[in-house]
């Protein structure tokens, strides 16, 4: 049986919350851990970054992870292989501006302008995943 505190004057005491921290909103509780294992020299560099920043590791990997920039994913092979096409008609019609540009007479046969477009409607597709049929 709980005994109830007293005041001095023998009137019961009111009585206290539970005390301690105040629970977090359900949306912001953390309840999912990640077991990531570190060599002790790397867990001593980890801690000297979060106690600069008056951190705990776990606090400062959590931010680390979460507001830095990551590497870009690696590009598809279709892309790979469709920039090496465009990169080989930016060079033709490099060629032909330059040519252009220095007073020298550029004849375009029209066979030519549609194979260019046929070929940078086919890239557009292929850079969506899509292989084009022209």
């Amino acid at each position: 049986m709980q005994q109830q505190s007293q005041e001095p004057d023998g009137t019961a005491a009111p009585r206290r919350g539970r005390g301690g921290r105040p629970k977090n909103e359900p949306g912001t509780v953390r309840e999912v851990t990640i077991g990531v294992r570190v060599s002790r020299s790397e867990f001593e560099a980890l801690k000297v970054k979060a106690d600069a920043m008056s951190v705990t590791p776990a606090h400062w990997l959590r931010q680390a992870a979460l507001s830095r920039r990551l590497p870009a994913p690696p590009v598809p092979a279709i892309n790979r292989e469709e920039y090496a096409n465009l990169a080989r008609l930016s060079a033709n019609l490099n060629q032909l501006a330059r040519a252009g540009n220095e007073g020298r007479n550029v004849v375009i046969s029209n066979d030519l302008v549609e194979s260019l477009r046929a070929e940078v409607n086919q890239l557009r597709l292929a850079l969506i995943g899509i292989k084009g049929s022209e």
